[in-house]
């Protein structure tokens, strides 16, 4: 039973903007570059975890907080017996170990060994049921889910499970009965209750608000050449449409989570989305679809 599905994080919808309206380049690419492959790893896994069966409890994304430290964990199951720790990785080509370190066979790139990771959250998690006076078994794995990644020199003891292992890890899963009760169902509750949706550690390039290219752009191709048409955008290049009410929405949500500190008012989101709209037609999208607070041309919208 699927109790948490995973979204994307406030991070990784910051960098897709960034890349939308400047330039990024050299780390600051590769970064996001990341992000992306990370994500997409992460949303191909949940799709095989809708296959899981008997009674278990699968919570996707969660960031917790245990003894003043932050963790992340990918995915977790709770079966009868045992609380999988999951950390999904993306990578992709040729890698080897070597001495705890993991290298790219193509580039020479070393990389952060997961198994410190997964060692990480998994001691924290510990500290977390002990503060919350519960018991159970915990086991960390790191899944591989690219098809494309090959993993030389790994000892046979680490908690890897390599793509061609994958199916047969979620199969004997799924062979071990598992039955729920009412401790299980508290801790899922209450794990999902201490998730704290935004991270306090995400990295972001500096940036300011003169710099990002303003405008609407197109829901789907992300290009900025969009035309308005009987109450609608519509894209000049893939010709996808829109309606006004969504588009101005839709850029309202990225106005705000990129600048936090500044008011929605009209004036603010009619210069920020720069797409021939009247400031009337922004005042009555934002009057119907959000709180207002102050009166005349100190309003401002939440």
């Amino acid at each position: 039973m699927l109790l948490k599905a995973r979204s994307e994080s406030h991070e990784l919808l910051a960098w897709r903007y960034f890349n939308l309206r400047m330039e990024l380049f050299g780390k600051e690419r590769g970064y996001y570059s990341n992000l992306e492959k990370g994500y997409e790893g992460e949303t191909c896994f949940d799709q095989l975890a809708e296959g899981v069966e008997e009674e278990r409890y699968v919570i996707h994304d969660l960031l917790l907080e245990a003894n003043n430290s932050h963790f992340q964990i990918d995915s977790l199951i709770i079966s009868q017996g045992v609380i999988y720790l999951l950390d999904i990785k993306n990578y992709q080509g040729d890698w080897y170990l070597e001495s705890d370190k993991l290298f790219a066979m193509k580039t020479g790139r070393e990389c952060k060994n997961p198994v410190d990771q997964l060692k990480r959250s998994g001691t924290l998690f510990r500290q977390l049921l002990q503060n919350l006076k519960l018991n159970f078994l915990v086991e960390g794995f790191v899944i591989f889910i690219n098809p494309e990644f090959t993993l030389y020199q790994a000892p046979v003891d680490l908690p890897f499970i390599l793509p061609t292992q994958l199916t047969r890890f979620l199969h004997d899963l799924n062979k071990t009965p598992s039955k729920l009760n009412a401790e299980h169902k508290k801790l899922a509750q209450t794990l999902i209750s201490l998730h704290q949706p935004n991270n306090p550690f995400m990295s972001l390039p500096k940036y300011d608000y003169d710099q990002l290219q303003k405008g609407i752009y197109c829901k789907g191709c992300r290009s900025f050449l969009i035309s308005l048409r009987n109450h609608h955008f519509v894209c000049d290049k893939c010709g996808c449409h829109e309606k006004v009410e969504q588009a101005v929405l839709r850029n309202v949500k990225e106005f705000n989570l990129l600048f936090p500190d500044s008011k929605i008012t009209t004036q603010s989101i009619y210069e920020w989305c720069k797409a021939g709209l009247s400031k009337k037609t922004i005042c009555r999208v934002l009057k119907k679809n959000l709180k207002a607070f102050g009166k005349t041309c100190d309003t401002y919208y939440r």
